[in-house]
């Protein structure tokens, strides 16, 4: 079942953590459709130290990037929860991404899982862009048929997702 809709994230407040570090309240809102009143979602933070940036996701934190971006530089996106250990990595570094009519010159894509199996995939992939974030964000999770031997390697799926999250435009309110 395909269930389309649109997110909008606002910086609603920045200020410093209290680290010294600058910090930002991101204010999201949901609606389905072009053109309906954006309804509040959630409250995400946005911490950023000067090696990293650690986005708080549903009181999760994450290791969302690396500074300076480097090609094929990993880390554990998990080392601020107790999730376990989740090793992302940066690839296609200060690369152009083309989204929608949008081009943006330099962007750094964080693999964070790219597997598949005869009886699942999990592909989580972000490609976030200088001075704007977030413009991509795939996350593929899917069981497929294992219980009976004809369904095996079919990529018949039992359950899962797949959640597709592109820029639309950025601007100021």
């Amino acid at each position: 079942m395909v269930r389309p809709y649109q997110l909008k994230e606002l910086l609603a407040e920045q200020y410093t953590d209290p680290a010294g570090q600058p910090a930002y309240r991101i204010a999201r809102f949901r609606r389905s459709v072009e053109g309906q009143r954006w309804q509040p979602d959630s409250t995400l933070t946005l911490r950023l130290l000067p090696d990293h940036a650690v986005r708080n996701e549903n009181g999760v934190d994450y290791v969302k990037m690396l500074f300076p971006p480097a090609e094929k530089k990993s880390w554990d996106g998990n080392v601020y929860n107790n999730i376990g250990e989740d090793n992302y990595e940066l690839k296609n570094v200060n690369k152009s991404y083309i989204t929608g009519n949008t081009t943006f010159e330099r962007t750094a894509m964080v693999v964070q899982q790219n597997d598949s199996t005869l009886v699942n995939q999990d592909k989580r992939v972000e490609i976030y862009a200088a001075a704007v974030g977030l413009v991509y964000r795939e996350r593929i999770q899917l069981q497929f048929c294992s219980s009976t031997p004809t369904c095996v390697g079919k990529a018949q799926i039992d359950f899962g997702t797949r959640q597709y999250m592109r820029f639309k435009r950025s601007g100021k309110e």
